[in-house]
């Protein structure tokens, strides 16, 4: 029997970060056309996933804290369901299958067995729906796309590697977060003093025990001190999106914008196309509080955007290496040409910040504490927050899986503490698109702000038609 292989820090501190009101799962829904069998969808993943180890292996904690140990007693169809939409009198089958992925983003899975579970929903618009459910836990997004690739028509297998001990975790951590903060870095850095020199020195050894209650209680004060700037970040402004949440989920998605009108819109105005993405986010966001007769004028809000820390060749080893950056988004500024300044300016100031690099050394340390000092350090994060946010690539060209066409993707992104609100932006097969999930207490129809990105996005294709094409856009 595989000696059990302990769980990283951050893996734990993103395995505890369950709540009552927030689950750390990430969930997405797969459209294909024709039909896909029960049958087959199990035999790809027997072939497909589970050549990754993680898949068959499940969380046990012991005196030590977490490790991942095989499932001796595992079973695919424990994992794999297949269903049919239950839709009420008057619903479409979309406003369906959105209720369905809410319901199933709100429910826990079990920590008895393997953190994932997919949902085959058979005869969806003529065609099949996959949902997959996949804790937090065992890998971030772009290393879960890695994997979701690797199972399509024509995917490759991952590498074969040998089993990583906890102790090669230093090594990688040491690389991507250690050498970049030099003595000189960190004494730049005035208002972290040395809490945060110290605390990278835990991070770099890791296979160092805690030496008992005195050792713990001094980690403590060192993350204290870590978090003190994050503590010093104004709260982002009031709106009817921040609260406390109760739960219980909606999600919605849009049809797909052409990338290469973004683009077109990025080089016309001078910005990248993630300037232009996150402007119609803004946008969409202020006109649908504005709908509900609130005042946006001058307000922003603040969105913790996830960083890659890893060579994206590494991405099939699963696991969680990135961090995170508070990106502000101006919701009150109401002409499009100004909001993508505004949104470019703020991406800018982010630009060679070593927030990402900090945020993901606090989130590291918070695995070692307790959960009430746990959630102490995430609660922190929700209160300066009112989203989180992601945008992750997809291949260009549609892919093929069991022999059908994969024509929609998209997937929705957890919020911890008490954030209710998770915006996804992914591109796929020459498009992009916007995913939202949302707590049913904030924004019970998250629906209405997904159907703004449009119109915001128009708004800007139409000044860059206006634009002196030939003549680069200068300000």
């Amino acid at each position: 029997m595989p000696l059990p292989e302990s769980m990283s820090r951050v893996d734990t501190a993103w395995l505890r970060m369950d709540s009552d009101v927030n689950l750390m799962t990430i969930v997405g829904i797969w459209l294909l056309e024709p039909a896909v069998s029960y049958e087959a969808l199990c035999e790809r993943l027997g072939k497909g996933l589970l050549c990754y180890p993680r898949f068959r292996q499940k969380v046990v904690e012991d005196a030590l804290g977490y490790s991942w140990v095989d499932d001796e007693d595992f079973a695919l169809e424990r994992h794999v369901v297949r269903e049919r939409l239950q839709r009420r009198r008057g619903q479409s089958e979309r406003a369906a299958l959105q209720e369905r992925v809410g319901v199933l983003a709100a429910t826990p899975l079990d920590r008895a067995r393997p953190l994932w579970q997919w949902h085959l929903v058979e005869g969806y618009e003529g065609g099949s729906a996959i949902i997959a459910r996949i804790h937090h836990c065992i890998g971030d997004g772009i290393a879960l796309i890695s994997v979701m690739l690797s199972i399509t028509d024509g995917g490759r297998a991952p590498p074969r590697r040998r089993r990583m001990s906890h102790a090669h975790e230093g090594d990688w951590l040491a690389d991507a977060v250690i050498k970049p903060l030099t003595d000189v870095t960190v004494k730049a850095i005035g208002m972290y003093g040395e809490g945060i020199a110290k605390s990278l020195d835990v991070l770099a050894h890791p296979q160092q025990g805690l030496q008992g209650s005195l050792d713990l209680a001094r980690i403590g004060y060192q993350l204290v001190s870590d978090v003190t700037a994050l503590a010093l970040m104004p709260d982002d402004s009031p709106t009817r999106l921040k609260g406390t949440p109760v739960g219980r989920k909606r999600v919605a998605w849009c049809e797909p914008i052409p990338l290469d009108a973004v683009k077109a819109i990025g080089k016309a105005l001078n910005c990248s196309v993630n300037d232009v993405l996150l402007a119609c986010v803004a946008g969409a966001i202020g006109h649908y509080l504005r709908d509900l007769g609130d005042e946006t004028a001058g307000k922003e809000i603040r969105a913790m955007v996830p960083v890659n820390l890893r060579p994206i060749e590494e991405a099939y080893k699963l696991g969680n290496r990135f961090g995170l950056a508070p990106l502000v988004l101006p919701i009150g500024i109401q002409n499009p040409i100004e909001r993508v300044y505004a949104v470019r300016a703020r991406m800018s100031e982010l630009k060679g910040s070593y927030q990402p690099l900090l945020a993901f050394g606090v989130l590291a340390l918070a695995g070692l504490l307790i959960k009430p000092g746990q959630d102490m350090v995430t609660n922190l994060f929700a209160r300066k927050t009112t989203a989180v946010m992601t945008n992750v690539p997809g291949p260009r060209e549609p892919l093929k899986f069991c022999g059908s066409t994969l024509r929609q993707s998209m997937f929705w992104v957890p919020q911890s503490g008490h954030i209710g609100m998770g915006v996804s932006i992914l591109s796929y097969g020459g498009g992009v698109q916007f995913g939202l999930i949302t707590d049913r207490k904030l924004c019970p129809h998250p629906q209405k702000i997904i159907d703004r990105f449009a119109p915001e996005f128009e708004k800007l294709l139409l000044v860059a038609l206006m634009l002196p094409w030939g003549e680069e856009a200068v300000r």
